[in-house]
Protein backbone atom coordinates (compact mmCIF):
# COMPACT_ATOMS: atom_id res chain seq x y z
CA UNK A 1 0.00 0.00 0.00
CA UNK A 2 1.57 3.34 -0.85
CA UNK A 3 1.53 6.75 1.06
CA UNK A 4 -1.67 8.04 -0.33
CA UNK A 5 -3.44 4.78 -0.04
CA UNK A 6 -2.72 5.07 3.26
CA UNK A 7 -3.78 8.77 3.90
CA UNK A 8 -6.84 8.08 2.24
CA UNK A 9 -7.73 4.98 3.77
CA UNK A 10 -6.97 6.71 7.21
CA UNK A 11 -8.18 10.42 6.51
CA UNK A 12 -4.41 11.88 6.71
CA UNK A 13 -4.58 15.50 5.16
CA UNK A 14 -0.96 16.98 4.15
CA UNK A 15 1.87 16.89 1.80
CA UNK A 16 4.90 17.74 3.92
CA UNK A 17 7.88 15.71 3.39
CA UNK A 18 8.77 14.67 7.17
CA UNK A 19 4.60 13.32 7.34
CA UNK A 20 5.41 11.60 4.16
CA UNK A 21 8.38 9.96 5.16
CA UNK A 22 7.03 8.95 8.80
CA UNK A 23 4.23 7.29 7.08
CA UNK A 24 6.40 5.39 4.63
CA UNK A 25 8.34 3.93 8.04
CA UNK A 26 5.32 3.29 9.74
CA UNK A 27 4.39 0.88 6.45
CA UNK A 28 7.84 -0.30 6.62
CA UNK A 29 7.93 -1.40 9.91
CA UNK A 30 4.00 -3.02 9.98
CA UNK A 31 4.63 -6.36 8.72
CA UNK A 32 6.78 -6.51 11.67
CA UNK A 33 6.77 -7.55 15.60
CA UNK A 34 9.69 -4.58 15.95
CA UNK A 35 9.05 -1.91 18.69
CA UNK A 36 8.32 1.95 17.77
CA UNK A 37 8.36 4.87 19.56
CA UNK A 38 6.34 7.87 17.92
CA UNK A 39 7.88 11.50 19.12
CA UNK A 40 6.01 14.82 18.59
CA UNK A 41 4.85 17.92 20.13
CA UNK A 42 1.49 17.51 21.66
CA UNK A 43 -1.25 17.97 19.34
CA UNK A 44 0.38 16.59 15.93
CA UNK A 45 -1.53 13.67 15.84
CA UNK A 46 0.77 10.99 16.98
CA UNK A 47 -2.15 8.85 17.82
CA UNK A 48 -2.53 7.77 14.10
CA UNK A 49 0.98 6.36 13.31
CA UNK A 50 -0.07 3.11 15.70
CA UNK A 51 -3.57 2.56 14.24
CA UNK A 52 -1.97 2.41 10.83
CA UNK A 53 1.22 0.30 11.67
CA UNK A 54 -1.65 -2.06 13.82
CA UNK A 55 -3.62 -2.37 9.98
CA UNK A 56 -1.41 -3.34 8.19
CA UNK A 57 0.54 -5.93 10.55
CA UNK A 58 -0.48 -9.12 10.89
CA UNK A 59 -1.87 -8.73 13.74
CA UNK A 60 -5.32 -6.39 12.76
CA UNK A 61 -7.60 -9.14 13.71
CA UNK A 62 -6.43 -9.18 17.22
CA UNK A 63 -7.02 -6.19 20.07
CA UNK A 64 -5.87 -2.80 19.72
CA UNK A 65 -5.25 -1.10 23.23
CA UNK A 66 -4.60 2.66 23.63
CA UNK A 67 -3.49 3.65 27.10
CA UNK A 68 -3.12 7.47 28.61
CA UNK A 69 0.01 6.70 30.74
CA UNK A 70 -0.39 10.12 31.86
CA UNK A 71 -4.45 9.93 33.05
CA UNK A 72 -3.95 6.70 34.89
CA UNK A 73 -3.32 7.32 38.85
CA UNK A 74 0.52 6.05 40.22
CA UNK A 75 -1.07 3.71 42.24
CA UNK A 76 -3.23 2.08 39.96
CA UNK A 77 -1.11 1.74 36.70
CA UNK A 78 0.27 -1.41 37.30
CA UNK A 79 -3.32 -2.93 38.32
CA UNK A 80 -4.48 -1.58 34.61
CA UNK A 81 -1.36 -2.59 32.46
CA UNK A 82 -0.61 -6.13 34.11
CA UNK A 83 -3.65 -6.91 35.98
CA UNK A 84 -4.37 -7.99 39.95
CA UNK A 85 -5.27 -10.60 42.09
CA UNK A 86 -8.42 -10.40 44.81
CA UNK A 87 -7.34 -8.98 47.68
CA UNK A 88 -3.79 -7.60 46.12
CA UNK A 89 -4.56 -4.13 47.74
CA UNK A 90 -7.80 -2.34 49.30
CA UNK A 91 -10.28 -2.52 47.10
CA UNK A 92 -9.64 -5.12 44.98
CA UNK A 93 -12.38 -7.40 45.45
CA UNK A 94 -11.92 -9.33 42.61
CA UNK A 95 -9.17 -11.07 40.17
CA UNK A 96 -8.91 -8.50 37.36
CA UNK A 97 -6.94 -9.11 33.63
CA UNK A 98 -4.70 -6.07 32.72
CA UNK A 99 -4.10 -5.00 29.21
CA UNK A 100 -1.61 -7.19 28.40
CA UNK A 101 -3.30 -9.73 29.00
CA UNK A 102 -6.54 -8.86 27.55
CA UNK A 103 -4.42 -7.74 24.29
CA UNK A 104 -2.50 -11.01 23.71
CA UNK A 105 -2.10 -11.31 20.13
CA UNK A 106 -2.39 -7.59 19.46
CA UNK A 107 -1.01 -4.14 19.65
CA UNK A 108 -1.25 -1.90 23.01
CA UNK A 109 -0.24 1.99 22.23
CA UNK A 110 1.17 3.39 25.17
CA UNK A 111 0.57 7.21 24.87
CA UNK A 112 2.36 9.72 26.92
CA UNK A 113 4.89 6.75 28.05
CA UNK A 114 7.63 9.32 29.81
CA UNK A 115 4.90 9.97 32.39
CA UNK A 116 5.26 5.84 33.56
CA UNK A 117 6.37 5.42 37.37
CA UNK A 118 10.16 4.13 37.72
CA UNK A 119 8.33 0.87 39.16
CA UNK A 120 5.98 0.42 35.88
CA UNK A 121 9.20 0.51 33.78
CA UNK A 122 10.82 -1.94 35.61
CA UNK A 123 7.94 -4.38 34.69
CA UNK A 124 7.68 -3.01 30.97
CA UNK A 125 10.75 -3.53 30.07
CA UNK A 126 10.36 -7.18 31.60
CA UNK A 127 7.90 -7.62 29.11
CA UNK A 128 9.24 -6.40 26.13
CA UNK A 129 12.43 -8.55 26.28
CA UNK A 130 11.06 -12.07 27.50
CA UNK A 131 7.27 -11.08 26.99
CA UNK A 132 6.51 -12.31 30.43
CA UNK A 133 4.82 -10.40 33.55
CA UNK A 134 2.95 -10.89 36.78
CA UNK A 135 -0.32 -9.66 37.98
CA UNK A 136 -0.26 -7.18 41.54
CA UNK A 137 -0.41 -9.76 44.57
CA UNK A 138 0.32 -12.96 42.40
CA UNK A 139 3.61 -14.74 42.18
CA UNK A 140 2.69 -16.86 39.09
CA UNK A 141 4.54 -15.67 35.92
CA UNK A 142 2.43 -15.37 32.70
CA UNK A 143 3.16 -15.02 29.10
CA UNK A 144 1.55 -12.35 26.59
CA UNK A 145 2.33 -11.69 22.89
CA UNK A 146 2.11 -7.90 22.50
CA UNK A 147 3.27 -5.37 20.53
CA UNK A 148 4.40 -2.11 22.10
CA UNK A 149 3.98 1.29 20.35
CA UNK A 150 5.22 3.89 22.51
CA UNK A 151 4.40 7.92 21.78
CA UNK A 152 5.77 10.81 23.94
CA UNK A 153 6.10 14.57 23.39
CA UNK A 154 9.05 14.93 25.88
CA UNK A 155 12.88 15.03 24.85
CA UNK A 156 13.51 11.30 26.23
CA UNK A 157 17.27 11.87 26.28
CA UNK A 158 16.71 14.75 28.89
CA UNK A 159 14.29 12.73 30.95
CA UNK A 160 16.96 10.00 31.39
CA UNK A 161 19.62 12.82 31.99
CA UNK A 162 17.40 13.83 34.96
CA UNK A 163 16.75 9.89 36.07
CA UNK A 164 12.91 10.35 35.41
CA UNK A 165 13.18 7.61 32.50
CA UNK A 166 15.54 4.23 32.23
CA UNK A 167 17.64 4.27 29.47
CA UNK A 168 17.57 0.46 28.47
CA UNK A 169 13.38 0.87 28.53
CA UNK A 170 14.03 3.33 25.79
CA UNK A 171 16.31 1.79 24.16
CA UNK A 172 14.25 -1.20 24.01
CA UNK A 173 11.10 0.45 23.08
CA UNK A 174 12.78 3.29 20.30
CA UNK A 175 14.19 0.01 18.20
CA UNK A 176 12.40 2.25 15.34
CA UNK A 177 11.82 6.07 16.26
CA UNK A 178 9.10 8.06 14.11
CA UNK A 179 9.20 11.96 14.12
CA UNK A 180 6.07 13.59 13.27
CA UNK A 181 6.73 17.15 12.22
CA UNK A 182 4.99 20.00 14.17
CA UNK A 183 2.35 21.91 12.54
CA UNK A 184 4.45 24.96 11.64
CA UNK A 185 6.88 22.80 9.94
CA UNK A 186 3.69 21.87 7.11
CA UNK A 187 2.96 25.39 6.11
CA UNK A 188 1.52 24.43 2.86
CA UNK A 189 -0.83 21.41 4.71
CA UNK A 190 -2.40 24.48 7.15
CA UNK A 191 -5.02 25.45 4.33
CA UNK A 192 -6.13 21.38 3.51
CA UNK A 193 -6.37 20.91 7.16
CA UNK A 194 -8.40 24.38 7.66
CA UNK A 195 -10.88 23.34 5.20
CA UNK A 196 -10.78 19.46 5.79
CA UNK A 197 -12.40 20.84 9.10
CA UNK A 198 -14.30 23.93 8.09
CA UNK A 199 -16.28 20.82 5.69
CA UNK A 200 -16.64 18.68 8.72
CA UNK A 201 -18.40 21.30 11.09
CA UNK A 202 -20.59 22.36 7.98
CA UNK A 203 -21.80 19.28 8.31
CA UNK A 204 -22.00 18.55 11.86
CA UNK A 205 -23.67 21.83 12.63
CA UNK A 206 -25.59 22.25 9.25
CA UNK A 207 -24.53 25.69 8.16
CA UNK A 208 -22.76 26.61 4.96
CA UNK A 209 -18.83 25.87 5.24
CA UNK A 210 -16.49 28.98 6.36
CA UNK A 211 -13.63 29.68 3.83
CA UNK A 212 -10.02 31.81 4.20
CA UNK A 213 -9.19 34.76 2.13
CA UNK A 214 -5.87 35.46 0.93
CA UNK A 215 -4.94 37.46 3.69
CA UNK A 216 -6.03 34.75 6.26
CA UNK A 217 -3.87 31.92 4.43
CA UNK A 218 -0.93 34.19 5.42
CA UNK A 219 -2.06 34.95 8.72
CA UNK A 220 -2.48 31.41 9.68
CA UNK A 221 1.21 30.56 7.64
CA UNK A 222 2.94 32.62 10.05
CA UNK A 223 1.19 31.54 12.93
CA UNK A 224 3.81 29.35 15.64
CA UNK A 225 0.75 26.85 16.22
CA UNK A 226 1.78 25.74 19.91
CA UNK A 227 -1.36 23.58 19.82
CA UNK A 228 -0.83 21.89 16.59
CA UNK A 229 -3.34 20.38 14.20
CA UNK A 230 -5.63 20.34 17.57
CA UNK A 231 -5.13 23.95 18.89
CA UNK A 232 -6.33 24.59 14.17
CA UNK A 233 -9.33 21.99 14.70
CA UNK A 234 -10.30 24.25 17.85
CA UNK A 235 -10.42 27.19 16.10
CA UNK A 236 -12.33 25.99 12.63
CA UNK A 237 -14.88 25.05 15.27
CA UNK A 238 -14.92 28.39 16.77
CA UNK A 239 -15.01 30.39 13.77
CA UNK A 240 -17.39 28.13 12.17
CA UNK A 241 -20.24 28.55 15.27
CA UNK A 242 -19.57 32.13 16.38
CA UNK A 243 -18.88 34.35 13.06
CA UNK A 244 -21.90 34.87 11.10
CA UNK A 245 -19.89 35.51 7.77
CA UNK A 246 -18.37 32.86 6.02
CA UNK A 247 -15.60 34.41 4.72
CA UNK A 248 -12.32 34.19 7.40
CA UNK A 249 -9.78 37.38 6.91
CA UNK A 250 -6.42 37.98 8.57
CA UNK A 251 -8.44 40.44 10.59
CA UNK A 252 -11.03 38.61 12.10
CA UNK A 253 -8.24 36.37 12.88
CA UNK A 254 -6.66 38.18 15.08
CA UNK A 255 -9.60 38.36 17.54
CA UNK A 256 -8.55 34.68 17.81
CA UNK A 257 -4.97 34.58 17.33
CA UNK A 258 -2.20 37.38 18.44
CA UNK A 259 0.56 36.68 15.99
CA UNK A 260 2.68 38.96 18.23
CA UNK A 261 2.73 36.14 20.72
CA UNK A 262 5.72 34.53 20.93
CA UNK A 263 5.17 30.82 22.38
CA UNK A 264 7.49 30.15 25.27
CA UNK A 265 8.02 26.92 26.34
CA UNK A 266 9.29 27.72 30.23
CA UNK A 267 8.81 29.67 33.05
CA UNK A 268 11.94 31.68 32.90
CA UNK A 269 11.61 33.21 29.19
CA UNK A 270 8.39 33.63 29.54
CA UNK A 271 8.83 35.66 32.29
CA UNK A 272 11.12 37.34 30.09
CA UNK A 273 8.16 38.20 27.50
CA UNK A 274 6.58 40.40 30.68
CA UNK A 275 3.15 38.94 30.62
CA UNK A 276 3.43 35.69 32.58
CA UNK A 277 4.45 34.98 35.69
CA UNK A 278 4.21 37.72 38.44
CA UNK A 279 6.79 38.25 41.78
CA UNK A 280 3.87 37.07 43.82
CA UNK A 281 3.53 34.09 42.22
CA UNK A 282 7.46 33.34 41.87
CA UNK A 283 7.06 34.24 45.42
CA UNK A 284 4.30 30.88 45.76
CA UNK A 285 6.93 28.90 43.97
CA UNK A 286 9.62 29.96 46.68
CA UNK A 287 7.10 29.16 49.37
CA UNK A 288 5.85 25.92 47.56
CA UNK A 289 9.49 24.21 47.35
CA UNK A 290 10.05 25.50 50.92
CA UNK A 291 7.37 23.77 52.32
CA UNK A 292 8.73 20.87 51.46
CA UNK A 293 12.21 21.47 52.77
CA UNK A 294 10.25 21.76 56.18
CA UNK A 295 8.54 18.36 55.91
CA UNK A 296 12.12 17.09 55.13
CA UNK A 297 13.92 19.05 57.67
CA UNK A 298 11.14 17.69 60.14
CA UNK A 299 11.79 13.97 59.27
CA UNK A 300 15.75 14.70 59.55
CA UNK A 301 15.07 16.51 63.48
CA UNK A 302 13.02 13.05 64.30
CA UNK A 303 15.64 10.71 63.18
CA UNK A 304 18.31 12.78 65.14
CA UNK A 305 16.11 12.81 68.23
CA UNK A 306 15.51 8.74 67.50
CA UNK A 307 19.07 7.47 67.34
CA UNK A 308 20.98 10.11 68.64
CA UNK A 309 23.41 12.43 67.09
CA UNK A 310 26.66 10.45 67.62
CA UNK A 311 25.11 7.51 65.94
CA UNK A 312 23.45 9.55 62.80
CA UNK A 313 25.53 10.65 59.75
CA UNK A 314 24.07 12.76 57.34
CA UNK A 315 23.07 11.83 53.77
CA UNK A 316 23.87 13.85 51.08
CA UNK A 317 20.70 15.21 50.44
CA UNK A 318 20.51 15.77 54.24
CA UNK A 319 23.73 17.89 53.57
CA UNK A 320 22.28 20.11 50.92
CA UNK A 321 19.11 20.71 53.24
CA UNK A 322 21.14 21.99 56.41
CA UNK A 323 23.14 24.39 53.55
CA UNK A 324 19.83 25.74 52.50
CA UNK A 325 18.44 26.23 55.81
CA UNK A 326 22.26 27.95 57.39
CA UNK A 327 24.65 30.44 56.14
CA UNK A 328 27.64 28.48 56.70
CA UNK A 329 26.69 24.81 56.13
CA UNK A 330 29.85 23.00 57.38
CA UNK A 331 30.06 24.73 60.67
CA UNK A 332 26.23 24.05 61.58
CA UNK A 333 26.00 20.71 60.10
CA UNK A 334 28.58 19.88 62.90
CA UNK A 335 26.33 21.86 65.10
CA UNK A 336 23.58 20.30 64.32
CA UNK A 337 24.94 16.81 64.86
CA UNK A 338 26.03 18.20 68.72
CA UNK A 339 22.64 19.50 69.64
CA UNK A 340 19.47 18.70 67.20
CA UNK A 341 17.48 20.84 69.24
CA UNK A 342 18.96 23.81 67.73
CA UNK A 343 17.04 22.28 64.56
CA UNK A 344 13.81 22.18 66.36
CA UNK A 345 14.50 25.69 67.13
CA UNK A 346 15.26 26.88 63.67
CA UNK A 347 12.06 25.01 62.39
CA UNK A 348 9.72 26.11 65.29
CA UNK A 349 10.78 29.11 66.30
CA UNK A 350 7.32 30.09 68.08
CA UNK A 351 8.57 26.96 70.63
CA UNK A 352 10.59 28.49 73.48
CA UNK A 353 13.47 26.24 74.51
CA UNK A 354 12.85 24.00 77.63
CA UNK A 355 15.47 24.47 80.80
CA UNK A 356 16.25 22.83 83.53
CA UNK A 357 14.63 19.60 81.97
CA UNK A 358 16.07 15.89 81.64
CA UNK A 359 16.11 14.16 78.54
CA UNK A 360 12.64 12.56 78.78
CA UNK A 361 11.17 15.99 79.08
CA UNK A 362 13.02 17.67 76.38
CA UNK A 363 11.90 14.75 73.82
CA UNK A 364 8.35 15.32 75.14
CA UNK A 365 8.65 19.25 74.63
CA UNK A 366 10.80 19.04 70.96
CA UNK A 367 7.65 16.76 70.20
CA UNK A 368 4.39 18.03 70.52
CA UNK A 369 6.28 21.52 70.52
CA UNK A 370 7.10 20.94 66.76
CA UNK A 371 4.10 18.86 65.44
CA UNK A 372 1.65 21.20 67.10
CA UNK A 373 3.82 23.98 64.88
CA UNK A 374 4.27 21.75 61.69
CA UNK A 375 -0.05 21.62 61.89
CA UNK A 376 -0.60 25.11 61.87
CA UNK A 377 1.96 26.91 60.16
CA UNK A 378 1.58 24.06 57.18
CA UNK A 379 -1.99 23.71 56.65
CA UNK A 380 -3.21 27.28 57.20
CA UNK A 381 0.06 29.10 55.35
CA UNK A 382 2.01 27.40 52.99
CA UNK A 383 -1.04 24.63 51.88
CA UNK A 384 -3.21 27.26 51.26
CA UNK A 385 -0.49 29.27 49.06
CA UNK A 386 -0.23 26.00 47.57
CA UNK A 387 -3.90 25.69 46.24
CA UNK A 388 -3.73 29.04 45.28
CA UNK A 389 -0.93 28.97 42.84
CA UNK A 390 -2.18 25.40 41.51
CA UNK A 391 -5.67 27.51 40.80
CA UNK A 392 -3.88 30.69 39.09
CA UNK A 393 -2.07 28.08 36.94
CA UNK A 394 -4.97 26.47 35.96
CA UNK A 395 -6.93 29.36 35.28
CA UNK A 396 -4.06 30.82 33.23
CA UNK A 397 -3.61 28.60 30.79
CA UNK A 398 -7.60 27.56 30.92
CA UNK A 399 -7.78 24.19 33.10
CA UNK A 400 -4.78 22.85 30.06
CA UNK A 401 -2.53 20.46 33.22
CA UNK A 402 0.54 20.24 30.72
CA UNK A 403 0.65 24.26 30.28
CA UNK A 404 0.19 24.52 34.12
CA UNK A 405 2.35 21.48 35.43
CA UNK A 406 5.73 23.24 33.41
CA UNK A 407 4.89 26.89 34.74
CA UNK A 408 4.74 25.17 38.56
CA UNK A 409 7.58 23.40 37.45
CA UNK A 410 6.17 19.54 38.92
CA UNK A 411 4.98 16.94 36.31
CA UNK A 412 1.69 16.79 35.18
CA UNK A 413 0.91 13.57 37.11
CA UNK A 414 1.91 15.40 40.77
CA UNK A 415 -0.58 17.96 39.24
CA UNK A 416 -3.37 15.52 39.08
CA UNK A 417 -2.27 14.44 42.58
CA UNK A 418 -2.59 17.70 43.78
CA UNK A 419 -5.93 19.02 42.30
CA UNK A 420 -7.58 15.26 43.83
CA UNK A 421 -5.98 16.16 47.22
CA UNK A 422 -7.18 19.77 47.16
CA UNK A 423 -10.79 18.83 45.45
CA UNK A 424 -9.85 21.82 42.83
CA UNK A 425 -12.71 22.26 40.23
CA UNK A 426 -11.45 23.16 36.88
Amino acid sequence: MDIQQIKQRFGIIGNAPQLNRALEVAAQVAPTDISVLVMGESGTGKEIIPQVIHQLSARKHGAYIAVNCGAIPEGTIDSELFGHEKGSFTGATGSRDGYFQVADGGTIFLDEVAELPMQTQVRLLRVLETGEFIKVGSSKVLKTNVRVIAATNENMQQAVRSGKFREDLLYRLSTVPIHLPPLRERKDDIHLLFRKFANDFADKYKMPAIKLTNDGVNYLQKYSWPGNIRQLKNLVEQLSVIEKTRDISAELLTTYLDISEETVPNVVSKQSAGDNFSERELMYKFLFEMKNDLNELKKLVGELITHGPSDYKLTADQTALVSRMYKDPIEDTAHLLAAPSSVANMATPIAEKPENHGDEDFDHVVDSDFEEHEEVEDSLSLNDLEKEMILRALQKHRGKRKYAAQDLGISERTLYRKIKEYNLSI
